[in-house]
């Protein structure tokens, strides 16, 4: 499971598409909907809030904003109502290395989209975060 601290705009079709697909079972996983999944790291951050569940729609609301701009269509009515307004924090070490890691799994699979990032030093977190000094999250580090 990866959810992206980056803006979605940065994703591929392919990662943005694979996106949706793990937040949507995020938000199972938080609904206690599933039996798998419940004790992965990157949820952590979810579960902090003081809304989970509405922490994880906002964050795939975002989602479905940027599928809309590009042409796509996401399922919205598979969001959980509720919309965190909250944002949730994000270190500047884990931006930078999730875009280097995002980089890399673009480059050999769809080189033109990869060209489009190269000239962005430092990404713009996804809408659900607000960056904050520090290095990449202990979650990162857990899970690696």
């Amino acid at each position: 499971m990866r959810l992206w601290s980056l803006h979605p705009k940065y994703l591929d079709r392919q990662g943005l598409l694979a996106c949706w697909r793990e937040a949507l079972l995020a938000q199972k996983v938080l609904m206690g909907a599933t039996r798998g999944y419940r004790n992965h790291p990157q949820l952590s951050r979810f579960r902090s809030q003081p809304d989970p569940l509405a922490a994880i729609a906002g964050y795939l609301h975002c989602l479905a904003d940027e599928a809309e701009r590009r042409g796509y269509r996401f399922n919205r009515s598979k969001i959980f109502n509720g919309q965190e307004d909250e944002k949730i924090s994000v270190n500047r070490g884990q931006l930078s290395y999730e875009w280097t890691r995002l980089k890399a799994k673009i480059q050999p699979r769809d080189p033109d989209w990869y060209q489009q990032l190269t000239s962005t030093e430092l990404p713009d977190p996804h809408p659900s975060f607000k960056i904050v000094e520090g290095g990449i999250e202990a979650w990162e580090k857990n899970w690696n």
